[in-house]
């Protein structure tokens, strides 16, 4: 289906592109990337005036007081904030632009959806290892660090996509992932679940994840494939292939393919022990289990 067009009106166009061009400056400079994603949040959300009377000494509620400080992400805590393995340096300033994305999101504004568009491109470039050109991410998106993720050129992202960077992920070029795509880098031990298993999981070029879909950690969906609606991806996904179901299983090659593809019955061969990614505990560092259970085995 083709597309048409859209402008907004000079004046919104010119004052839009300044903004965004204003944040990119920002965060491309050694400015305190904290400080910067303060000042984006209370000025798109309309609580600069509180915050200045607050600073001014001005009493303001218990919740207000909250409400305020948490524009500021170092007074902020993520859920991915608490895993062991996690790279702190990385972590450190990826924390901070994920949580501008996050509360970006929560805005009114964030449903424009020329300007949300640009304003996501633009943070992604900063967040993301790397990020192609003319990508278009949609709203409701979540991640797990972002600094784990590789985005190829004209891939589009729909709403409340979760893109699981707790190992690696990597998209390839011109992929269309739709709304309420689960893809992950990470798994958890049958038996132990806190025992954490990372993995580098692959999207290759021109893929289609229709409505739903699950790729599990490790596997590769192989170019120019299309994972059905709800299906969930446990082994790699040949190129060309056409799965669906719960487990995902080729029915179909692409019409025309034929020949550059593997034969259906050679498909579903899981190679996601071939992408595990090894990682090491901090020496001292002080961890727990959050579920305080006892794992021994009965005799």
């Amino acid at each position: 289906m083709t597309k048409r067009y859209v402008s907004l009106p000079d004046e919104a166009e010119a004052g839009m592109r300044e903004f965004i061009d204003e944040v990119d400056e920002r965060l491309s400079s050694d400015e305190d990337t904290c400080s910067v994603v303060e000042d984006v949040l209370l000025d798109l959300s309309g609580d600069r005036d509180a915050y200045d009377r607050w600073q001014d000494g001005e009493s303001v509620s218990l919740a207000t007081q909250v409400r305020l400080q948490s524009y500021d992400p170092c007074n902020t805590t993520l859920e991915s904030e608490y895993y062991a393995e996690k790279d702190e340096a990385e972590f450190r300033r990826s924390k901070h632009l994920q949580w501008l994305w996050r509360q970006f999101d929560s805005l009114p504004i964030a449903d424009n959806v020329e300007f949300a568009l640009r304003f996501r491109r633009m943070l992604a470039d900063h967040l993301f290892s790397d990020c192609g050109t003319d990508c278009r991410f949609f709203k409701g998106i979540t991640f797990t660090y972002g600094h784990n993720i590789s985005i190829g050129d004209n891939t589009v992202v729909h709403d409340d996509v979760h893109l699981d960077d707790r190992g690696t992920l990597t998209i390839g070029d011109r992929v269309s992932i739709s709304d309420g795509v689960h893809i992950f880098s990470h798994d958890h031990d049958v038996v132990d679940q806190t025992e954490v298993r990372n993995y580098h999981t692959i999207i290759e070029d021109d893929v289609r994840l229709t409505y739903d879909s699950m790729v599990r950690a490790g596997n590769k969906v192989g170019e120019n494939a299309i994972v059905g609606a709800r299906g969930v991806v446990q082994n790699d996904v040949p190129a060309h292939h056409i799965v669906v179901g719960m487990p995902a299983r080729s029915v179909k090659i692409k019409p025309g393919w034929e020949s550059a593809a593997t034969p259906i019955d050679e498909a579903g061969v899981n190679r996601q022990e071939e992408r595990h990614l090894e990682y090491d505990i901090p020496d001292g560092l002080e961890v727990f289990d959050e579920f305080d259970r006892d794992l021994q085995l009965p005799r």
